[in-house]
Parts: structure tokens; sequence; C-alpha cells
């Protein structure tokens, strides 16, 4: 298996663990966002966006820019990339494990007879 960066790992999911954060990395991944852009959809005040917006710079997530008083947000892929590639190398191991539970459970199924019943003629009553 691939070795990974594990704390970049863990800071990007819990990164992404809260919605606020994942609807901020949504809005970025269609280009880059001001803070008052990013934080339109959210009842909340713009301190608590810029925590959220820390959070995912510590990840790696988004970088900043500032222009003035104006902060520029985009989406930096990396982490993300890294994050799909781990999970996808965990989806390849558990479905590979699933199909072959599925075939032993196939091949230990009790055969059924001409009547659907699974049982032999010797075991009627």
């Amino acid at each position: 298996m691939v070795n990974y960066k594990q704390e970049q790992l863990d800071h990007s999911f819990a990164a992404l663990a809260a919605p606020t954060r994942r609807a901020m990395v949504a809005r970025l991944a269609r280009g880059e966002a001001t803070v008052g852009d990013l934080a339109a959809p959210h009842a909340m005040s713009l301190p608590a966006v810029s925590k959220h917006l820390k959070v995912l710079e510590r990840a790696g997530l988004v970088a900043r820019r500032k222009d003035g008083r104006i902060h520029h947000c985009r989406l930096e892929p990396a982490p993300l990339r890294d994050a799909v590639a781990w999970i996808e190398s965990h989806q390849r191991f558990w479905e590979a494990r699933l199909d072959a539970l599925d075939d032993y459970l196939k091949s230990t199924k009790p055969k059924e007879d001409d009547h659907g019943t699974g049982k032999s003629d010797d075991s009627r009553d």
C-alpha cells in the first residue's frame, strides 16, 4: 500500500468533517472567492467564517491572498487528491474482500431441489 503522510491526511479529514468547511471547499472548487463570498450562504459572523478558513488553511486545502482589505481564497487541490487516493486504496481493498466473501457464500449455499425448498426428497416427513 502507498505510504501517505498520515498527519496531512488527519488534517484534511478533520478539516472536511464540518459541513460549513465542506461547503466552502465546494464553493472554492468553482473558483477563487473572497471571504465575504464564502460567508454569504452561512448564518455566521465574518470572524466565525475566518476561523473555518484558518482550519482549511492549516490543512493545506485553502490558500489566501490579501488585496488591500479584501482576502481572496483559492482551493489547493493536492491534499484532496491525497485523501481521494487513500480512500480509493481502501475501497479497492474492501471491494476485493467483499467479493471474496460473496464468492465463498455462493460456494457454500445449499443446493435447491426441484421444488425450490432446499431440502432433498429424503428429508420429507
